[in-house]
């Protein structure tokens, strides 16, 4: 098929592969999750770190993981950690900070592939979904050989990895594919979905957190197993009726939720914790300028349009607010979203406040080509939406913030994080 087949060898992977052609009948949902996508996508362009330990993630002290490579990973570095964490752990680490234009284009482009296997696609985030493969069977093969071809399609197209998870029901098969990392495969027959299930610890089980983990293991249930056979009427006592039947099903392998194409997305926007608190005003209003630059970008790249924007501040007290404006045309251009957010900012009237985050949105979205523009009299024929084409234009041949207002050249002493 291509450069990934080229690579296999050794009797283990061969030897899986045929298994799984003999057990995957039935087995017609895939969870494809993408291997540490963020660290892998951010080595795209810097392939001289491959084999490194590497953490995408802001530089500032108060930062947080967003992904780290395998090789930092051993160490026990993971998403969601504090930066400064992650560099204590292992110092030798390179952090890089994330590029989200670069991961939506790689997601955009994973995506595509996986609709063109099937239309049933179910995205649960820019790098993992789910995929119904019932109706490319008789196109594409068995599901086995449909996991391998989009295994093998990513790898050549995307140069990224992925691990595919083939079962008969979503759940099985999101722990399958998290079972097989990083670059694997594996099919988990219908007839033993119990049997791979029920040693699991029962944090494994869907939709099981932290807090419903702890009740179950002051239970005296620590497998997945365990759930299975403890009778369902003691887990609606202890968990409730909804959750109690649930697990119960799902440790059985029982899931009869069917793979949900994805609804249009609605919104679409950013937002910046600063390294520190900040009381500035004028950081803040280049701030919100930085970010409705970005999500006016995403809408554009999306071909998508809104009308309403949401400005969100958090305190260093951790209180958040949120505040939104209708426009009365729907808008794709940075300049317009800035001068909206704005406004919002100084109509809370905020006196030195510290702020630790904020974040500006726009909902309402609409295809941009199918929604009528009005049109101004005296109006320019060229104007700032097509000077920020060009930056869009630009950026895709240079790299994000090629291009971008002068006001931003500004002194980054309180750099985003």
């Amino acid at each position: 098929m291509g450069r990934r087949q080229l690579e296999r060898s050794g009797a283990g992977r061969a030897g899986a592969a045929g298994e799984a052609d003999r057990d995957d009948a039935g087995c017609t949902v895939l969870h494809v999750d993408m291997d540490a996508f963020y660290a892998s996508v951010s080595l795209l362009d810097r392939p001289e770190l491959v084999g490194r330990p590497v953490v995408v993630g802001g530089g500032g002290t108060r930062g947080v993981v967003l992904s780290a490579t395998y090789e930092a990973r051993r160490v026990g570095v993971h998403s969601a950690m504090p930066v400064g964490r992650a560099r204590r752990l292992c110092p030798e680490a390179v952090v890089l900070e994330p590029d989200h234009a670069r991961y939506a284009e790689v997601s955009r482009g994973v995506m595509a592939i996986f609709a063109s296997v099937t239309p049933v696609v179910e995205p649960l985030s820019l790098d993992e979904a789910f995929l119904d493969v019932s109706g490319a069977v008789r196109r594409l093969g068995r599901p086995a050989r449909i996991a391998e071809l989009v295994r093998d399609r990513v790898a050549d197209e995307q140069g990224v990895t992925c691990s595919v998870g083939v079962a008969a029901t979503k759940s099985v098969a999101k722990l399958a594919s998290g079972r097989c990392k990083p670059d694997g495969m594996l099919v988990v027959p219908a007839a033993r979905a119990t049997a791979f299930l029920h040693p699991l610890p029962v944090g494994a089980l869907w939709g099981v957190g932290e807090h419903t983990e702890e009740q179950l293991l002051r239970l005296g249930l620590r497998t997945v197993g365990d759930v299975a056979h403890t009778p369902v009427p003691t887990l609606r006592r202890a968990l409730g009726d909804a959750t109690g039947t649930s697990l119960h099903a799902l440790a059985w392998g029982r899931d009869p939720r069917p793979v949900v194409p994805a609804a249009p997305e609605r919104s679409t926007g950013a937002e910046e914790t600063f390294a520190r608190d900040v009381s500035d005003p004028d950081v803040v209003l280049r701030e919100l300028l930085r970010l409705s630059e970005r999500t006016a970008a995403r809408l554009r790249s999306g071909g998508h349009v809104g009308r309403t924007v949401v400005l969100k501040v958090r305190f260093s007290d951790f209180t958040t607010i949120t505040r939104s404006r209708t426009l009365r045309e729907p808008t794709d251009v940075g300049r317009e979203v800035y001068g909206t957010a704005a406004a919002l900012w100084r109509s809370l009237g905020l006196q030195r406040a510290r702020i630790r985050l904020v974040g500006v949105r726009v909902e309402g979205l609409a295809d941009a080509v199918s929604t009528p523009r009005q049109l101004v009299l005296g109006e320019r024929p060229e104007g700032w939406r097509e000077a920020e084409r060009a930056v869009d234009r630009a950026s895709a041949r240079f790299g994000a913030g090629a291009v971008r207002p002068a006001v931003l050249l500004a002194s980054r002493s309180n750099h985003r994080v």
